[in-house]
């Protein structure tokens, strides 16, 4: 069972943290830490198949849902991913009732999709020792898509309303950009924006998501029904407590 899927559902709020490292170490580390999901980045970290399937394993033993975020809402990558074990996407920059469809079809195998069947040859569906993971493989897909543009903002009542679209993120860093703020996450235009998609995401009845800003950021957006909440990435970690660390001796 995917306790993401299940706990969004709900509007159960679950924490997480982006993994840009691409490391199997630093992501098991970060398994055992609490999260309840960690974010593995193929769009803007330097990772490949095979440094995401030493993640995958890396942090199986952990009670926490790894999800996924691909370059690009490719059927062919979607299905790469699939294959190796992720069953929880993270797909960036959807602006479209339409996009938003095809992603979906892309998440299931035929009929209802167009994902390209394979299972003796597939991680997910343990080599083919899962009985039955063909006709119930959707069952467990979690689809988030990612509103990170002033085509993504208009079409957010159309893009939640798609059967398949499980939670809809919104990514600030993009949005500030789209919205002539480049590098200002925080300006009011960007932040108004912003709890309107909360709110007419709400209104469809779908749960929203966010990148948070910092720990009060986070708590704010869940105060206002935000359940999919990242509080910040792996390399911002290491990078402030190293520097933390340094200054500590002058």
């Amino acid at each position: 069972m995917n306790t993401l899927k299940l706990a969004l559902a709900e509007r159960r709020a679950q924490i997480g943290l982006w993994q840009a490292l691409a490391n199997s170490y630093t992501a098991e580390i970060c398994a055992g830490a609490g999260y309840d999901w960690l974010l593995f980045d193929g769009e803007h970290a330097p990772n490949t198949m095979q440094t995401l399937l030493a993640q995958l394993q890396a942090t199986a033993p952990y009670p926490v849902e790894p999800v996924a975020r691909p370059s690009a809402g490719d059927p062919v990558i979607i299905k790469q991913y699939m294959d190796i074990g992720f069953r929880s996407l993270l797909v960036p920059m959807v602006e479209s009732a339409a996009q938003a469809e095809r992603l979906v079809a892309a998440t299931r195998f035929p009929p209802r999709g167009i994902r390209g069947v394979a299972s003796t040859t597939s991680r997910a569906s343990g080599f083919g020792a899962k009985p039955g993971y063909l006709a119930t493989a959707h069952e467990d897909v979690c689809l988030i898509v990612q509103i990170e543009s002033r085509a993504g903002l208009a079409a957010i009542e159309e893009i939640a309303a798609i059967e398949g679209v499980d939670a809809l993120f919104i990514g600030p860093a993009d949005l500030a950009a789209a919205l002539g703020h480049l590098g200002n996450p925080w300006h009011e235009q960007v932040q108004a924006a912003i709890a309107g998609a909360v709110e007419r995401i709400a209104k469809v009845g779908k749960p929203s998501g966010i990148f948070a800003l910092s720990p009060d950021d986070a708590r704010r957006w869940i105060a206002a029904g935000v359940s999919f909440v990242s509080l910040g990435t792996d390399m911002g970690l290491l990078m402030r407590s190293a520097r933390e660390l340094r200054a500590c001796v002058g």
